[in-house]
């Protein structure tokens, strides 16, 4: 079988690696001269299974009405005369109860730990480097109340083979020493061991190398109109996959489908520190910032708020962001920081899916042979194993194999049965 992909990062790559490995033929189609240099070039990287609460939970009815007509509330929700707005409204609470909550956490942790575990075989039967660091998550805690409230899902990720082990705020402390100066905010933590993080980008171009020596034909600096290149040539193909990132919406739209992927700017902040914090594991700030150790020094970065998060708005990085909110937070916390020394900053999208923050897989109705690989919502590096073996064998087969990714196809958002995730930094 021929088989086309649009996009040449994390997804894309992984899931041409996969065809070809089924013996396909396969091309990989991209506008850049080099593997994963858009949404893939400079993000986290962050493997965290342990990040698998949805929104939609127990908790989020109260909290949503505490939240209606605040601005910066961290799920935004306007009330209008809108019949859609309603539908998904009492489809969402539906999904609020226990048994659902546990039932799509528990179809989070299994993509999360079934990935994780191909990531780990793909770097060991490859020798792929990637500047992988396996120290762990530590994710801390400065509310009593949100401290809590992480026990519950945290034992049941434990129970689906998720190590998030919740520890006191004095073993944070030990795992990580520079957080003493903030041992009496701290509540308390949760940490997992086995998750990862590691440079997206190089797994991206090692990865692709490797699809190279194995027959993979890579097209770069190519512009797509309907298959047909800036060259003349039309590619004739019996599949198609879409990994166009942030750019996939078009590509859907080819068809006439609606697919909610926007691109959503993210800045990354390079920066050394004169003290060295050997062993630090990825740190989650409750504000949301992120941090995590690179090459010889750091890379953080965060979400901002929805009111000043437009689609597709221009990669210009957000160096104010740095200077009000990034640094002051991060020398607060660990006041080695106030000395550090900002070197590079980046700006790149994550496709975000607007429907419900998970990845948008498999068919559609109205075409049997373009497939989705979208929306992961920066859960690139994290899921894109699993994906693009499970897309692999859904081609071949015309079902998914190793592992059921149904609960991510499509046919949710035609159903409209949201799977909202909670943890998106």
């Amino acid at each position: 079988m021929r088989v086309i992909v649009l996009g040449a990062g994390l997804l894309g790559v992984t899931s041409a690696y996969f065809l070809r490995q089924q013996g396909h033929d396969v091309t990989v189609i991209d506008r850049q001269a080099t593997p994963g240099a858009e949404t893939s070039f400079a993000n986290g990287g962050q493997v965290s299974v342990s990040h698998a609460e949805p929104w939609a939970n127990p908790g989020a009815p109260a909290k949503l009405l505490q939240w209606l007509g605040r601005e910066d509330a961290p799920l935004l929700f306007r009330l209008r005369a809108d019949m859609r707005q309603w539908v998904w409204g009492l489809q969402f609470l539906r999904e609020c109860t226990p048994a659902r909550t546990r039932h799509n956490i528990a179809h989070i942790v299994r993509l999360g730990t079934y990935s994780r575990s191909t990531l780990q075989a793909l770097r060991r039967d490859l020798g792929l480097e990637y500047d992988q660091r396996t120290q762990g998550i530590l994710h801390f805690y400065t509310s009593q109340k949100e401290f809590d409230a992480a026990e519950a899902p945290a034992r049941q990720m434990r129970e689906l083979g998720c190590e998030r082990q919740v520890i006191s705020a004095d073993e944070a402390v030990r795992l990580e020493p520079a957080l003493a100066h903030i041992r009496p905010q701290l509540a308390g933590a949760t940490y997992t061991a086995e998750d990862e993080s590691g440079d997206a980008n190089r797994f991206a171009r090692e990865l692709a190398a490797r699809c190279v020596a194995d027959g993979v034909q890579f097209r770069m600096g190519e512009h797509i109109t309907a298959l047909r290149l800036d060259d003349g040539q039309r590619r004739e193909c019996s599949a198609v996959v879409n990994a166009a990132g942030a750019w996939a919406r078009p590509v859907a739209q080819w068809l006439g489908i609606d697919l909610p992927v926007f691109g959503k700017r993210r800045t990354v902040f390079h920066f050394t520190c004169p003290e060295a914090l050997p062993g630090c594991p990825l740190l989650i700030d409750p504000s949301g910032i992120w941090l995590r150790p690179e090459g010889t020094g750091f890379i953080a970065g965060y979400a901002p708020p929805e009111d000043a998060d437009p689609d597709d708005a221009p990669l210009d990085p957000d160096h104010a962001a740095f200077e009000d909110h990034v640094w002051p937070t991060l020398a607060e916390r660990i006041p080695a920081f106030e000395a550090l020394r900002l070197r590079s900053t980046w700006a790149g999208y994550y496709e975000m899916n607007a429907f419900d923050h998970n990845a948008i897989l498999g068919l559609h109705p109205a075409c049997d042979n373009l497939y989705f690989a979208n929306g992961f919502s920066g859960h690139g590096l994290q899921q894109c194993p699993a994906v693009g073996r499970g897309l692999a064998e859904l081609i071949l087969t015309g079902r998914w194999q190793t592992l059921d990714l149904e609960p991510l196809a499509f046919q949710r958002l035609l159903d409209n049965r949201p799977l909202l995730e909670r943890n998106v930094i």
